[in-house]
């Protein structure tokens, strides 16, 4: 009754790859789990840039008329707050764990193109550093992180600024791009025998999801960014009325995109938390196909709310009633995902260890959040909540107490597989009530703030306002918070160092990646496994028939489904009884070699876009002849492009 069956050795004969050491080792890989643990760390290091970002937001705003920083820099440091939290760290801590986990989630040795992966990474990277670059300049955007028309005008923002944020963000879109087409081809192409559709662990059947979201919403972004582009280099008036344009346009475009931007950010949470739930619960997924068909009608129909953002602009009754009714549909699958949580938890044998911690606060920290949304779906509603503190509440409870949450609990769980250590369990539950308690201090206020009336935006306000009190109460809260990263960030240095070491499954997980060692070798596994259960290492411990997906399993000598006694003497050769060791022999199976093309095509980019501020007579600062940087990225890019497409392979 051998659910995971052996499988054939996939070896070659072909030479095996040596193994590099050092920094030019990480420069030149391709390995997707080295490429998901650079993606993770430099996505953390932009989200405690964005934090202190919002520290000193914070110490502004904590007394009436304070004067921490300007008027000009408490703009630009909301608009980097923004920019940096939702495109190079919650975006990119996501794609972190689809590099890493989602092959291996599938049985595959990497992602079906490397070199495109690696490509992806350091695109991200330049054109973060790009995007931050205009701090150094004395240039940071300053008209928040959405860009309305007209402030991104030259009339209203005359300096390179917006050019910074405009040209940063295409960079980051193209890499977003390439990293999205990847997991869409290594999903639908490279899954093990037997892993269908339907056996998917959630967290891959949203890797695929969100790929598609990120495929058909950021190309409305990029169009919106090359109007602005048209408009301020080229002198036309796509979003100037003056000239026969329309403001609004931004707003539609940007809209379209932002909306499903949302998802994008948060549906990887939810499946982090479908994959710890029914870990600690000792209970498959409830309702696993209804939690699929959840998150594909959520990202179908995120594309059909975006007017929602929209319903203080006159567009009219029709227009807003339409969407008003959109948003409330998209509540259904959302709502649905919570009871599936729930049905999960019910009646299982939990344990509230760190992940599972921060997987239930996410449940309910996302239910106040989407409650507030729902709300915002009536358009009275949102006119008096519009340009409020109560907006602010609304989506930091998603996107803070959904994603952050989210990935927080993603790191607790899979750290062991990344590392081979676990993270401290007593300082990790401190950390957990510290970052809840804080998150709650420093957001839910604001609620009571926006009630009453408090713009956002506003770098400071009178003290008659009466809104000392709640400010002071947020500003603590914040610098409460920031306390609580700051334990997560000692524990996990400590458990580096000093961490219990881990086993293959130290959770006795269910899905294929706890099959390997920890932390999994260069080729992921010796022999690819032929997978025959939706859950493929509970069936094989426990002993279910084969095919029976929908089945209960048997826990701590609680009955609750069919058990083989003998399944380790019918099947010794399955992944669970297999555990692959941790060596440099690689066995015979080919692999990619590494490549430093990705990074030199990646670099011409990044000098085109860098010569298109440097080249702009308007915006000159002198360092070199107009045309030579520009022209010096497009050389590099092409010999980046033309090395990558011959290099040999083996």
């Amino acid at each position: 009754m051998a659910l995971i069956a052996q499988s054939q050795t996939t070896t070659v004969a072909r030479p095996t790859v040596k193994k590099n050491t050092g920094l030019w080792s990480w420069i030149t890989t391709v390995d997707h789990k080295r490429i998901g643990m650079m993606y993770g760390v430099s996505a953390f290091f932009f989200f405690l840039m964005g934090g202190l970002e919002a520290l000193v937001i914070r110490a502004q705003l904590i007394r009436p008329n304070n004067s921490v920083v300007d008027e000009n820099t408490y703009n630009e440091l909301f608009t980097m707050h923004g920019t940096t939290m939702i495109f190079l760290a919650i975006m990119p801590l996501s794609v972190a764990f689809f590099n890493y986990i989602m092959p291996l989630q599938i049985g595959a040795r990497d992602v079906a193109f490397p070199r495109l992966n690696a490509f992806s990474f350091w695109l991200f990277l330049l054109g973060a550093i790009l995007l931050n670059m205009s701090w150094f300049f004395g240039d940071a955007p300053a008209q928040g992180w959405y860009g309305y028309a007209p402030l991104t005008d030259t009339t209203w923002s005359p300096t390179r600024s917006v050019d910074f944020w405009m040209l940063g963000l295409q960079l980051l879109g193209v890499a977003s791009m390439a990293g999205a087409f990847n997991f869409i081809v290594t999903i639908l192409n490279m899954r093990a025998p037997g892993v269908t559709l339907m056996r998917m662990p959630i967290f891959t059947w949203t890797t695929l999801i969100t790929s598609i979201l990120i495929v058909m919403a950021f190309p409305a972004i990029t169009v919106a960014l090359f109007l602005l582009g048209m408009d301020r280099y080229a002198g036309t008036g796509f979003f100037a009325a003056a000239a026969g344009g329309d403001p609004l346009l931004w707003q539609h475009l940007f809209w379209i995109f932002g909306h499903p931007e949302v998802y994008i950010l948060v549906l990887p949470a939810f499946s982090i938390i479908s994959e710890i739930i029914p870990t600690f619960s000792r209970k498959p997924l409830f309702g696993y196909a209804v939690m699929v068909y959840a998150t594909a009608a959520i990202a179908f129909l995120g594309f059909g709310v975006w007017v929602h953002h929209m319903f203080t602009t006159g567009l009219g009754p029709t227009a807003n009633a339409v969407f008003a009714a959109t948003t409330m549909i998209i509540a259904v699958p959302t709502g649905v995902k919570i009871f599936n949580w729930i049905g999960t938890m019910v009646m299982g044998q939990v344990r509230f260890t760190t992940p599972m911690l921060f997987a239930v606060g996410l449940v309910s920290q996302f239910t106040i959040g989407g409650l507030s949304g729902v709300m915002h779906a009536s358009p009275p509603v949102d006119a008096q909540h519009n340009d409020s503190y109560f907006v602010i509440a609304h989506f930091h409870y998603v996107l803070f107490g959904g994603s952050i949450f989210g990935l927080l609990a993603a790191i607790y769980y899979w750290f062991p597989k990344f590392t081979g250590r676990l993270m401290d369990e007593r300082i990790g539950k401190l950390n957990f009530w510290m970052i809840f308690i804080g998150f709650n201090a420093t957001f839910f206020p604001m609620h009571f703030l926006g009630l009453e009336g408090m713009p956002r935006r506003y770098y400071t306000y009178g003290e008659g306002s009466g809104w000392w009190f709640w400010n002071v109460v947020v500003s603590c809260g914040a610098f409460f918070l920031a306390a609580g990263i700051l334990v997560f960030l000692y524990n996990v240095a400590r458990s580096l160092q000093k961490g219990e070491i881990a086993g293959a499954n130290p959770w006795d997980a269910a899905t294929l990646e706890w099959s390997t060692s920890s932390p999994p070798p260069v080729y992921n596994f010796r022999d690819i496994p032929q997978v025959h259960h939706r859950d493929p290492l509970w069936a094989d411990k426990y002993g279910v028939h084969e095919d029976e997906d929908d089945v209960e399993f048997t826990f701590a000598g609680k009955s609750v489904g069919h058990v083989d006694p003998h399944l380790k003497e019918k099947n010794p050769h399955s992944v669970l009884y297999h555990e692959i060791p941790a060596t440099d022999d690689d066995h015979g199976v080919h692999l990619p070699n590494p490549s430093y093309y990705p990074l030199i095509a990646a670099l011409g980019l990044f000098f085109i876009t860098l010569g298109l501020l440097i080249d702009n007579p308007e915006f000159n600062i002198g360092a070199l002849p107009m045309p030579l940087v520009t022209l010096f990225g497009v050389a590099t890019l092409l010999g980046g492009i033309f090395g990558w497409s011959f290099e040999p392979a083996d």
